[in-house]
This record gives C-alpha cells, sequence and structure tokens, in this order.
C-alpha cells in the first residue's frame, strides 16, 4: 500500500507541476482561461500577478511531495513518508479550501484533491499494516 500510495502522491505533484506552468507561465493562454474561467486576455491581465504567485505555491507543494517520495525510496522512511504527508496533505487542503468558497470551482477542487486524498489514504492504510 505504501508504494501505491507514494506513486498517487507523485501523481499529485505531477498535477500540481502542471496547475504551476498553466499558472506562472501560461495565464493569458487559452488553454488556462477555459480551465480556470478567466475571460478574456484581458480579464486573465488582471489577476496574472495573482495566479503567478499562487503557482508557485502549487509549485512548492509538489517538491514537498516529491521530496518525501525520494526521501522514501530511499529508505529515510519516517522522513519521506512525513513529506509525502505534508505535501499531499497541504494540496488536499487548498483543494477543501477551493470547494467550500466556491461553487462555481467545486469540480475543479474535486479534480485538484482526488490524488491527494487517494495518496493520503493508500499511505495511511500502509503505515498502519
Amino acid at each position: 500500500m505504501l508504494i501505491a500510495g507514494m506513486i498517487i502522491a507523485v501523481l499529485a505533484a505531477l498535477l500540481h507541476v502542471f496547475i504551476f506552468y498553466l499558472e506562472a507561465f501560461a495565464w493569458e493562454g487559452e488553454q488556462a482561461r477555459e480551465l480556470f474561467k478567466t475571460g478574456s486576455v484581458e480579464d486573465a491581465k488582471l489577476t496574472k500577478f495573482n495566479a503567478y504567485n499562487q503557482g508557485f505555491y502549487n509549485l512548492f507543494l509538489a517538491i514537498i511531495a516529491l521530496v518525501g517520495v525520494i526521501a522514501w525510496f530511499s529508505n529515510s522512511h519516517v522522513v519521506g513518508l512525513s513529506l509525502a504527508f505534508a505535501g499531499t496533505g497541504s494540496m488536499l487542503a487548498a483543494a477543501l479550501v477551493l470547494f467550500v468558497s466556491s461553487a462555481p470551482h467545486r469540480t475543479a477542487a474535486m479534480k485538484q484533491g482526488a490524488l491527494p486524498l487517494l495518496a493520503i489514504i493508500l499511505l495511511i492504510v500502509g503505515a498502519l499494516v
């Protein structure tokens, strides 16, 4: 179960790296505007700085989870599991905040939080077995 949890944590991290790219570098592009429902290029420009900053939050969460996975597979099991939980737990918490605070973004929040939730469940079960 722990290996499966670590693999899902990597997938969650990769999703957050993609979100980082969209928010930090492609915010005014068609894909990001459609996905985040920001409207026109002009509308997206108004929130570009906020999205850039938020993108880096997503990157840092991904890095925490990835460093945890690397540490775990390098036999630093306590450190690795702790970092994997910290990264995926923060991803899940952010998704929950989005879900609660913005009804139009609930579908996005569920997509953003599904992999971290699954990783956390598998990591807990694996750690207890």
